[in-house]
């Protein structure tokens, strides 16, 4: 079985770039894609996923907290007849404020999208050909690439791997993270129910809006024919406010279901890439 390796280097300002190049030099089957800067971890597994073109794909981190020699793990999982393997840090190996976050984020993606996996966000993982081709990863999303295999129908598995301490790199958590995180949560809820069919989530926001906009404005009428002024009462604004947002909500609908092949897709641009070989 041939094998080829891609390293992506995300903008690296230490000597990635140049181990690289030697052990290209050395074994033709090592191969780099270098950003021109940091453009975050999507970006970069995207670009391995549209320059790859072996029938297996594996995809783990360069700090080695993940084992390389599981991969055979993996691959005999993929041979199980699945789709996509997702490694699972069972004794974790991080500090407790990175541990009890990931523990909870975890428990909700796992609720919101029905994929119930122990460990979303593991790097270490494995993929038939069909799913990375298949797949458009970008913002934060590589957090949430099983969920979007599994609604295209891709069979999905876990297994436990080991974690080692970390020794090289400098681990980038933070608050922004967590809240850029919880926005994609919100992001794959909505992908999960309502990617090939927008109308039907901002159809119902403006039926709601519609619906309260026109018996508000019944309402006002009646009074109106009773003899009550109703010129200068709040709820003549604010039906006319409610059915112009219904009309807004199916107008966004209309327009997703018309762009639908084009919402939501992101491919890296050549422009990030400063050098290839």
């Amino acid at each position: 079985m041939t094998t080829k390796s891609f390293f992506i280097d995300d903008g690296s300002n230490d000597h990635s770039r140049d181990v690289m190049r030697m052990l290209h030099e050395k074994d033709d089957r090592v191969h780099m894609i270098a950003f021109r800067k940091n453009f975050g971890k999507a970006a970069a597994l995207q670009a391995g996923f549209q320059n790859c073109n072996g029938d297996i794909v594996i995809t783990m981190d360069a700090d080695l907290q993940d084992e390389p020699a599981e991969i055979g793990k993996f691959i005999e999982k993929i041979q199980e007849g699945f789709d996509v393997v997702s490694g699972w840090k069972e004794k974790r190996n991080d500090p407790l404020e990175k541990r009890l976050p990931s523990k909870l984020f975890n428990k909700v993606v796992a609720s919101l999208s029905g994929v119930k996996l122990h460990d979303f966000n593991c790097g270490f993982k494995a993929y038939r050909k069909e799913v990375v081709k298949s797949i458009n990863v970008y913002g934060e999303l590589h957090r949430y690439i099983p969920v979007l295999a599994s609604r295209k129908g891709f069979r999905i598995a876990e297994i436990s791997v080991k974690h080692n301490p970390r020794k090289f790199g400098k681990s980038k958590y933070g608050v922004e993270r967590y809240l850029r995180g919880f926005f994609d949560s919100l992001t794959i809820a909505y992908l999960g129910k309502y990617y090939d069919k927008p109308m039907h989530f901002f159809g119902k926001f403006g039926i709601l809006f519609v619906l309260a906009g026109v018996a508000i404005g019944v309402y006002l009428v009646v009074l109106w024919f009773m003899g009550h002024a109703i010129g200068g009462r709040p709820l003549l604004s604010l039906a006319v406010l409610l059915t112009i947002l219904g009309v807004q909500f199916f107008s966004i609908g209309l327009v997703g279901d018309m762009l639908l092949d084009a919402t939501y897709r992101y491919r890296y641009s050549d422009a990030h890439i400063k050098e290839v070989f």
